[in-house]
């Protein structure tokens, strides 16, 4: 029943994927300016910009480059870079795994604050902790990270004379030092996650501390503790879990604007650099593992049901 309902949900995930390629092959053309004049400057010829265009296969109609590219992304193959002519994959393999550690490390912290807190906040519901927890809550959600990262910054500079570290440190070159430059980043990224995180957390577990079931355990005299803990709290967390998986998802789309002010050299900053010399390839590819991420965390999301509510079956 598993592999039935595991067939299915990749069967659904192709068409999401084609229309994904389709979009994101047509609108990076759409943007005014022509890389082949980027990259023979002005002092080009007519002939050597259709010399060149021929040679980067983009003289042919726009369909027929994206049948090609679509066949070739079938076969594994993701193309070369306009600028570098490396292998697209090669320059992803360079920059993914910053973004992935960033994005973890926010949905750690997400994750970490925000659980506790919904739980406190829940169980201690119209107490000065909950609304306390809530106002935190709704502040932040309304500041933006690139706002947040800029005062972090700005701020303890002119008081006190310190800034973070600026710059890229290896793993093989300072353990500690790589894993300490994910820390403020990552906490401001995951600033958003958490508030969202614990509001739904929050309003889950009390839905669920109102059913029957519960009520009954707390008329058996069992500890309130094992009551939120191993009672209500599991089943509360299968939305959580929903939006905790879109999260990561969005927050491996969404590190653009921190990695820039970290100096953090990820897939985001890959993205906007490809976008600005209009290296079709890479924001290609970019965009359209980002949409793969997307499904399979959301295929992982609701594999995860479940194992949270043995109810639940798939069909």
């Amino acid at each position: 029943m598993l592999r039935r309902y595991l067939l299915k949900r990749l069967l659904v995930a192709v068409p999401s994927l084609l229309i994904a390629s389709l979009i994101v092959f047509t609108l990076p053309r759409l943007i005014p300016g022509d890389v082949v004049q980027l990259m023979l400057e002005e002092k080009a010829y007519a002939k050597d910009i259709e010399e060149l265009r021929a040679k980067l296969g983009l003289d042919r109609p726009l369909y027929l480059q994206y049948f090609e590219w679509l066949g070739r992304v079938v076969r594994g193959d993701l193309g070369e870079s306009l600028w570098t002519r490396r292998p697209v994959l090669e320059e992803i393999g360079r920059r993914l795994p910053v973004t992935l550690e960033l994005a973890l490390f926010a949905t750690l912290f997400a994750v970490v604050i925000a659980l506790p807190i919904g739980i406190i906040s829940a169980t201690r519901q119209d107490t000065l902790r909950d609304y306390v927890s809530r106002s935190a809550a709704i502040l932040g959600l309304s500041m933006p990270n690139f706002w947040v990262a800029t005062l972090v910054i700005v701020l303890p500079a002119i008081w006190w004379g310190w800034r973070p570290v600026s710059g890229f440190v290896e793993f093989s070159r300072d353990p500690l030092g790589h894993v300490a430059q994910f820390v403020l980043p990552g906490l401001i990224l995951g600033i958003a996650s958490a508030a969202a995180i614990m509001r739904l957390t929050r309003g889950m577990l009390l839905e669920v501390l109102r059913q029957d079931y519960v009520r009954t355990a707390w008329a058996k005299g069992l500890a309130g503790r094992m009551v939120v803990y191993k009672h209500a709290l599991k089943n509360a967390l299968i939305p959580v879990v929903t939006i905790v998986g879109g999260q990561l998802g969005t927050l491996l789309a969404g590190t653009v604007v921190v990695e820039t002010i970290f100096a953090l050299p990820g897939m985001g900053r890959l993205t906007v650099e490809a976008i600005l010399f209009r290296d079709y390839p890479v924001v290609q590819t970019n965009v359209m593992l980002v949409a793969g991420v997307l499904v399979t965390l959301n295929l992982l999301v609701d594999l995860t049901y479940a194992w949270l509510d043995p109810r639940i079956r798939y069909r």
